[in-house]
């Protein structure tokens, strides 16, 4: 039997553990869809699609149906969306249809912070 270290990060994991999509369903609304496990190892390539598709003026929806585990540093990329949101007049939204993901957002008080959707339809309606 193995017993890992739970203070060693694996060093063979990449940024890019998490699955990362843009889409654009309508004229200035921009659908990011993400999957896998958003983490302090996997949020940064998170924090760079976010960042990158913020538009002025326009609408940005994080959908996070695909994603089983939200830790801290994904709700720190959460809460920086939202306040560039805010500060370029970009409407910001996120879908938490899983336990995993609203379950935190909950929590932590951040449905307060953003809109949170039960699913894309209901984001993009």
């Amino acid at each position: 039997m193995t017993v890992q270290d739970p203070n060693v990060v694996d060093a063979n994991r990449n940024e890019q553990a998490i699955g990362l999509a843009v889409s654009h369903p309508a004229q200035d609304v921009t659908v990011v869809s993400v999957s896998g496990e958003i983490d302090m190892v996997s949020a940064p390539a998170l924090r760079g699609y976010v960042t990158a598709n913020l538009v002025d003026g326009g609408t940005l929806v994080l959908d996070l149906t695909g994603v089983s585990f939200l830790g801290s540093a994904g709700l720190a990329v959460l809460v920086e969306a939202a306040q560039q949101s805010r500060a370029r007049t970009i409407e910001f939204s996120v879908v938490a249809a899983d336990r995993a993901v609203s379950r935190p957002i909950v929590a932590t008080g951040l449905g307060e912070v953003f809109a949170v959707h039960p699913s894309l339809e209901a984001a993009l309606g």
